[in-house]
């Protein structure tokens, strides 16, 4: 790996005592359990690593100037949007297209709230993150499952179960998880084509999570949804954020971009009525830190993404060559492995057993993600080189 010096990715920084969701004995007991607090954590898709320094600089500046009253977005904000975005993935984003949102869980809820009523169905491709489903029930909707399907060992969308299941009119919106969170799917352009066409064809308005879109692996390429054509750019709502691409999730800034004026204008209308502003909102610093990032901290991306392909080509070898009969699927997009351990002759339940009370690691579960998703267990690479071999070294020994 050729790394700039300007940044450590192997550098180990503890997080205890900072709230973080990832790393707190208290969150980590609720969720795996009484005496799990201290396991070695590889689940919430947070990174391990600094931001980068230009990010850091941007902040302490403002910091500097003492005064956090309330704030409006720079117009230096947007242009940072869409240089990016017209940069890196050749989409042009209008100005006017833009709202802000203090997250994408959030706007998924909100875009839940008002495009769809209480008992009509949400759209999902399972496994998929599971807050798309904890939001669509926190919320009084159906979940209308569309689940992937494995062939020739890769995930794919199953177009023929699409049509029936977008054909029914109480389904109001479709969640594109894309890249594909836990499958590590880029989507080819076919494949969004054919999903959007079904999508439109039955007035079913796609909401398109695109917060990975930057954590693209070697030979893989991400297609922005809206950029296919004008009809698909009008018939959806994309959502995409700095946060994943350069570990700024706690800033709790993000973006929705909406096209079509009368969709845009009736979101902002709903976002009056719950106190935000019509054009959206975010945070000082998170909208500070974007900026930064957007304009200035490219290099630290592009070695970011040589140092995650590096970690994941490892973890496959080990895991394949030292646990026989665990799979590793490709890992396209993201910094999240989606592993199958059902090869292995144990109940899920054994596997998760096993990974925590014997490895002392924190995963995803795989059936967090959906029914279809028992047996997989879902690791979060981005984390030094370290800490990958101590978790793996800790895994095999459990399993074998």
């Amino acid at each position: 790996m050729k790394i700039s010096k300007d940044w450590n990715f192997d550098e180990i920084i503890d997080r205890s005592n900072t709230g973080s969701v990832k790393w707190e004995p208290d969150i980590l007991q609720a969720k795996f359990g009484r005496g799990r607090e201290h396991l070695l954590a590889m689940w919430v898709a947070d990174m391990d690593f600094k931001c980068p320094t230009v990010v850091r600089t941007a902040m302490e500046k403002r910091l500097a100037h003492q005064i956090y009253g309330y704030t409006t977005l720079d117009p230096g904000y947007y242009q940072a949007v869409i240089s990016w975005f017209q940069r890196k993935h050749g989409w042009k984003i209008n100005r006017k297209s833009i709202l802000t949102s203090p997250g994408i869980v959030p706007a998924t809820n909100y875009v839940i709230q008002r495009f769809s009523n209480p008992g009509d169905k949400i759209l999902l491709q399972s496994p998929v993150y599971y807050p798309f489903a904890a939001g669509i029930r926190a919320n009084g909707r159906r979940i209308c499952d569309n689940p992937l399907q494995i062939v020739d060992g890769c995930y794919r969308m199953d177009f023929q179960d699409l049509e029936k299941k977008a054909a029914d009119p109480r389904v109001k919106v479709a969640i594109l998880c894309s890249p594909h969170n836990p499958a590590g799917r880029v989507w080819s352009a076919a494949e969004l084509e054919q999903f959007g066409r079904i999508c439109i064809k039955h007035n079913v308005l796609i909401f398109a999570d695109e917060i990975h879109c930057d954590l693209i692996m070697p030979g893989y390429k991400h297609t922005s949804f809206q950029t296919l054509s004008e009809e698909f750019a009008f018939h959806s709502i994309a959502a995409n954020a700095a946060s994943k691409t350069f570990n700024l999730a706690g800033l709790s800034q993000s973006n929705l971009i909406i096209p079509n004026q009368h969709i845009r204008d009736d979101f902002s209308i709903y976002y009056e009525t719950l106190g935000i502003g019509p054009g959206g909102t975010g945070t000082l610093f998170g909208a500070i830190a974007t900026q930064a990032a957007y304009n200035e901290a490219e290099p630290w991306l592009d070695d970011l993404l040589v140092y995650l392909h590096a970690n994941y080509t490892y973890l496959k070898k080990r895991l394949e060559e030292e646990i026989p009969g665990i799979r590793v699927h490709a890992l396209e997009g993201t910094y999240l492995v989606w592993v199958d351990f059902n090869g292995l002759g144990c109940s899920p339940e054994k596997v998760s057993h096993i990974i925590e009370e014997k490895a002392g690691l924190a995963l995803d579960h795989g059936d967090w993600f959906g029914e279809n998703g028992a047996g997989f267990e879902r690791f979060n690479i981005a984390c030094p080189r370290s800490v990958l071999e101590k978790a793996l070294d800790s895994l095999v020994r459990a399993f074998n």
